[in-house]
């Protein structure tokens, strides 16, 4: 049976500058970095306590999904006051917060325009 997911693929033009701003901006943690192709490393990176990261990998036919709505969410226990924390630390937010019924959610950009959600548990 499925257990768990390992990770989730994140299509990126630049890998090195996709990796500084993971790591540097997001605070992700590499988990590994390693040659894949002559063309692309295999880059994975681990989020806080979470047993699920991200591989920053572009798959051959794939980069069209480069600079997309991503469909992954990410959670913080205080969405705005991680929002000012990123956005000090130069994290452009296509979404500023906002509360609803079911919690609150912002939506942030990596460098290629690859966006993703911000939300409460």
């Amino acid at each position: 049976m499925i257990k768990a997911m390992k990770f989730v693929g994140v299509p990126v033009s630049d890998q090195q500058r996709a990796l500084e701003f993971y790591t540097t901006k997001l605070g992700f943690g590499v988990i590994t970095d390693q040659e894949f192709t002559p063309e692309q490393r295999w880059i994975e990176l681990g989020i806080g306590r979470s047993g699920t990261g991200i591989a920053l990998f572009t798959p051959p036919g794939h980069k069209d999904r480069i600079g997309t709505f991503t469909g992954i969410s990410f959670v913080a226990d205080d969405v705005k006051a991680t929002c000012r924390e990123l956005a000090e630390k130069g994290v452009v937010f296509v979404q500023e917060p906002k509360e609803e019924d079911w919690g609150t959610s912002a939506i942030f950009a990596d460098p290629d325009g690859n966006q993703f959600v911000l939300g409460s548990a």
